[in-house]
């Protein structure tokens, strides 16, 4: 049985020390919707790191035998989530697939790419889940072709309120190796952040779109 706190907990330690999530409460980033924001996350980074994809390959595998029990298919979420998906088809060793955002515009206009055959228990890969917006999307792609989706795991959620109505709505079970409430647990303990730092984070969380520095 996985251990889910000091797994989330030690996945927020090992993407920190390789600075696949960035915590700034000086110096803030400029997200792509236009939020400022004290921390940047970018998962692809641990593809770069062997020992560290292997550990989150491991445990989302684990986690997703745990939750959901083992699927006929693991599908991945383009583009973030296809390289660690398929680390974790191959893990179970199922087939893997990945859905795009939108069909192509052109060829056999495919969203979801790869064999996927109807009626298949199928577990979504995700990288990140901020809104849950485009990871839903994908579930409907996925449902769309005839898909039993079970659920869908994911390294990293900013926990947030709007993701957490969106999944609810969609009847779309979620799990995460780690979260924002265990990165900041473990950011003050591992001395990341300080105290005044720390509350910097939570009150960004509480209104995102409208922080300021």
């Amino acid at each position: 049985m996985i251990n889910y706190k000091d797994t989330a907990k030690k996945t927020a330690e090992l993407l920190l020390q390789i600075k696949a999530i960035k915590l700034q409460t000086k110096n803030p980033f400029i997200w792509a919707s236009g939020w400022n924001s004290p921390i940047y996350c970018d998962n692809r980074i641990t593809l770069s790191y062997p020992k560290i994809r292997n550990y989150l390959r491991e445990n989302l595998a684990r986690i997703i035998e745990e939750e959901y029990g083992k699927p006929d298919v693991i599908a991945g979420v383009a583009t973030g989530a296809i390289a660690i998906g398929m680390l974790v088809a191959q893990q179970l060793n199922v087939p893997f697939i990945y859905v795009r955002p939108e069909p192509k515009k052109h060829g056999r206009k495919n969203q979801v790419e790869g064999l996927l055959e109807p009626n298949k228990t199928i577990v979504v890969v995700e990288d990140l889940i901020s809104t849950g917006k485009s990871s839903l999307n994908a579930v409907t792609a996925l449902k769309a072709e005839g898909a039993n989706v079970k659920g869908m795991v994911a390294i990293f959620s900013y926990g947030f309120e709007i993701a957490t109505t969106n999944f609810e709505k969609a009847n779309v079970a979620l799990k995460t190796l780690s979260n924002y409430d265990y990165l900041l647990e473990q950011s003050l303990e591992s001395n990341y952040i300080s105290e005044k730092e720390l509350e910097t984070l939570k009150n960004w969380r509480i209104n995102p779109s409208n922080w300021k520095p």
